[in-house]
């Protein structure tokens, strides 16, 4: 069962501030990087197609906490772990390391919480269980050492 994912990635000029370095709001963009790979890892996406009616996951919370900053061309590893997992949410924990140049060192660390809905005829959205499918590939990853 999935309950932690790791992406990589090395950050693209377009991605810094005047200063050199990366503007905050990308790390939400990182997050869901990360996140959309972990989706796929399980077969699905963020948005479920294969339901009927379709399902989605849109974000009811997102957080970031900023250590130490990123550059042009380092290499970020984006480590997700699964924090808590409930009928109809998924609360995700995102820990950034720039792993190049070296040495490997914590850069941030995000909080993503998603919530399961399905969108009925008159356009409202509805929290809903996740389905048994995805929700059996999944479990909360053992407390981290920090």
């Amino acid at each position: 069962m999935a309950s932690e994912f790791k992406a990589t990635r090395r950050v693209e000029f377009s991605e810094t501030d005047m200063a050199g370095i990366v503007h905050f709001s990308n790390f939400f963009r990182y997050m869901e990087t990360v996140e959309h790979a972990f989706w796929r890892s399980l077969g699905t996406s963020v948005v479920m197609t294969q339901f009927d009616p379709p399902l989605g996951l849109p974000r009811v919370h997102a957080a970031c906490d900023y250590r130490r900053p990123l550059r042009f061309e380092d290499t970020v590893e984006m480590h997700l772990r699964v924090l808590e997992k409930r009928a109809r949410s998924l609360a995700f924990e995102i820990r950034f390391f720039r792993v190049e140049p070296g040495p490997r060192e914590e850069v941030a660390v995000g909080k993503l919480i998603v919530a399961c809905v399905q969108k009925n005829a008159d356009g409202s959205l509805q929290a809903v269980p996740l389905p048994e499918l995805i929700s059996n590939q999944i479990e909360v990853a053992s407390p981290s050492a920090g």
